[in-house]
Formats: structure tokens, sequence, C-alpha cells
């Protein structure tokens, strides 16, 4: 299962289907609808699940939930989207010395899928949830299922955060980049995403493809357009990948015939 913010997004994975593969639409309970793409390597079933982290993690479960009381449980679900990418500069260095940072238009696949905002603020700086005792605030993704989806659409490995609210200045952009050494994509929905799939134990992906530099927001300089045609590039990659990879989702996901 493939899980996006917005139509926009979803249309772009589904756009990446061989001609000829059958589509179908299936709704889920509560209304949300899937699209459901057969005839390549691995099934994809597509959900907009709505902007968030909130949004996300409520449609992922919903739709996992759904498949496993039908008796078809998914392999894999795959977090997908747009996002701001982290240009390279102070506290982005890679193990190794490695500067990070991504251009528009660059795919890029989670190895690490961190809730940057889920904490605390203190009089020392931010707390994330796990240092007051609560819950998680990373997800790692199977790191040679990361490496062969990568591979075969030329995308650049590293973290990707998650937050609630969008960067809108340089310094919120150096503060998360000083916190998340090595960050390269800041978006809103992968951690919901990832954490509904640990609820049921799937593995998780999260790709993203740039559209705008992370900090203040110009809107005039963002590349929307571009950056779902690479979404559609990658996602044309990304099912063969999986299946050579022998991955979770090697097996194509089966729905019931019963209507969820």
């Amino acid at each position: 299962m493939v899980v996006t913010a917005v139509a926009a997004e979803r249309d772009a994975v589904c756009a990446a289907s061989a001609a000829g593969a059958a589509s179908t639409v299936r709704t889920l309970p509560g209304g949300g609808e899937l699209r459901c793409v057969r005839g390549g390597p691995v099934a994809l079933d597509v959900l907009a699940a709505g902007v968030g982290p909130a949004a996300a993690a409520a449609g992922t479960a919903t739709a996992l939930t759904a498949a496993a009381l039908a008796g078809a449980p998914y392999g894999l679900v795959v977090s997908a989207g747009i996002g701001g990418g982290f240009p390279p500069g102070p506290g982005s260095a890679r193990p190794g010395g490695a500067l990070s940072g991504v251009p528009l238009g660059a795919v890029v696949v989670a190895d690490v899928i961190v809730a940057a905002d889920l904490g605390a603020e203190t009089p020392d700086g931010f707390t994330p949830v796990t240092e007051l005792g609560f819950g998680t605030v990373a997800h790692r993704p199977d790191p040679a299922l990361v490496e062969a989806v990568a591979v075969a659409a030329g995308a650049a490995v590293g973290p990707v955060v998650t937050v609630s609210t969008v960067t809108g200045s340089a310094a919120r952009a150096a503060e998360l980049a000083g916190r998340h050494p090595g960050v390269l994509v800041e978006a809103m929905e992968g951690f919901g995403v990832a954490e509904a799939a640990a609820a049921h134990g799937v593995p998780v992906l999260e790709v993203r493809t740039v559209s705008n530099a992370v900090g203040p927001r110009d809107r005039a300089a963002w590349r929307i357009g571009d950056a779902l045609a690479a979404l559609t590039g990658a996602f044309r990659t990304l099912p063969g990948a999986v299946a050579a990879a022998g991955g979770p989702a090697a097996e194509p996901h089966r729905p019931s015939r019963r209507t969820p």
C-alpha cells in the first residue's frame, strides 16, 4: 500500500503504472478511497489519507485493519509524496564526513523516519518525547530494501523528518538540521504512516521528491510539477526493485471480494 497526503501525489504514483494495468477504486470504512492498480510486478493500492501525521496514521491504520480483516494483509506500506529539501550547510554532515543536501526534483528514500517536533520545549531547548519517557520518535526501514529502491530510482538515502508545522524560516531550518545531522527532507506524514505500520507489524518505506528548499517560504521558487513528475518516475522503478529484492511486498496483495 502507498499512502500520500493529497490527490495530486496519489495520481502521480498511479501514473507510474504500465500501460494496460487494471485500476479500480475501493471505498474504506469512513469513506477513504483506495486506487488499486494491478498488472505490475507488485500490486499497488494507493490512498490519499490527508495532510499531517494524524491524518496519515488514521488513514493508514484504517486501510491496514480493513485488509487484515478481509484476510489479505499488506506486505509493505510506503509513505510517498513531495517535500522540502535541506541544502548542504552547518549540521548537515553525514557519517564519514560527507555533506548531505538535495536539489529540487531529487528523489530521496528515508533510512530513518523521524518525528521532529514530538516532545517538549524546555529552557535548555527541545526535548524529544523519548527523553520524557514515552513512545518513540524514529522508525528505521529495512536497510536492504532501502538500498534496492534507492539504487533503482537513482535516489539519495538519508533521514526524513516529519513535522506538524512546515518550516518557514532559516532559523528553524538550521535548528532542525542541527538536531538531525544529515537530514535530507522535511515532510508531514511519514512518521504517522510508520506508526500505523509498526502497530500492524508491517514494514515501511518513505519515498520523497523535493519540490522546494526548507526555510523561508518562497512559493515562486517551488517546483511542484517537477517533483510530482519525479515521483512518477520513482514509482516506475519501485515495484520492480521491491520484487527483485525479495522484499515483503513481493507477493501481490489480493483484496477480498467482499466490500469493506
